[in-house]
């Protein structure tokens, strides 16, 4: 009789089939290196088929949205004149008086910080911040591809810093700033005669600590509201020292280390502090929380 032959057999089959080694010393046999090595491959060649390549497929994409762009700027710079007024009178100045709307930010956060503050210190921490996100964000998840459900909480923050709290301050200045950059209502007729009868306090004076004017370090240093502010202030960023020895317990950060965290936690409060500060000045006419004699928050 003629054997039959034996159809070939599929590596890959083979080691989709092929069940798992029970006996210790199968694992190190020449068969089990030989599936494991195929089951290595087919994962990598299915992580690869997911994959496309930047050219010419993400050129090809970001191209066609760059021409789209330019078309519609054209047709908008073209159809609309620029809000240009009457040359520059050095006799006479313009009220309100504003910045190029990207700097009427830094101009709205003027009202709520001190200049050193909204002008240096807060722009600086924006651009640094802004620089340090890949080194203390280690998440891999998010890398070479789109997503929104893997990187929910990140997305946000970015979205809330940039897209309300930033373009929201622009559009303050731009449109419900009036004359004596007054605050006025959509619709509202700009009053250059308005007058608006504010008494700003400093946060320690709510509770009955007064800084007194004398103008020396010591008089400063030995004040009790000079203490009550900086209470405050540590303890709104003790909050993120509160918050990470929680998560500790919980199982979280372990793999960010302290000082990625510190970064991470101090950026964050910093930037939640300006809506706070904005709130605090605006409902309860609150002027700086800490006065200092270099600076004031």
């Amino acid at each position: 009789m003629a054997k039959r032959k034996k159809a070939p057999v599929n590596p890959e089959e083979q080691a989709d089939q092929a069940p798992s080694p029970q006996n210790p010393d199968a694992v190190g046999s020449p068969a089990a290196q030989t599936v494991g090595q195929f089951r290595v491959a087919k994962r990598t060649r299915t992580r690869e088929a997911d994959k496309v390549h930047v050219w010419p497929y993400l050129v090809r994409a970001e191209f066609l949205c760059c021409l789209v762009v330019m078309i519609l700027l054209t047709v908008w710079s073209v159809g609309l004149d620029a809000p240009l007024e009457e040359p520059a009178n050095p006799a006479l100045t313009p009220n309100p008086s504003k910045a190029p709307w990207y700097f009427l930010g830094l101009q709205e956060m003027l009202v709520y910080f001190d200049p050193w503050m909204a002008g240096v210190v807060l722009p600086s921490l924006i651009l640094v911040g802004l620089m340090v996100i890949p080194y203390v964000d280690i998440n891999p998840n998010g890398n070479g591809y789109y997503t929104f459900t893997e990187r929910k909480v990140a997305i946000l923050i970015f979205l809330f810093g940039f897209a309300i709290l930033w373009i929201t301050l622009i559009i303050n200045g731009v449109f419900l700033r009036g004359p004596g950059w007054n605050f006025f209502l959509p619709g509202q007729k700009w009053d250059p005669h308005k007058i608006v009868a504010l008494t700003n306090v400093d946060l320690p004076s709510v509770f009955g600590f007064k800084m007194e004017p004398s103008g020396k370090v010591e008089t400063f240093l030995t004040s009790p509201a000079f203490h009550i502010g900086a209470l405050f202030v540590s303890g709104y960023y003790f909050l993120g020292v509160l918050w990470y020895l929680f998560r500790m317990k919980t199982g979280g950060y372990q793999n960010v280390g302290i000082t990625r965290y510190a970064l991470k936690a101090f950026l964050f409060l910093t930037m939640m502090a300006v809506p706070i500060k904005a709130f605090l000045r605006i409902a309860f006419n609150i002027k700086y929380i800490w006065v200092t004699p270099w600076f004031n928050i």
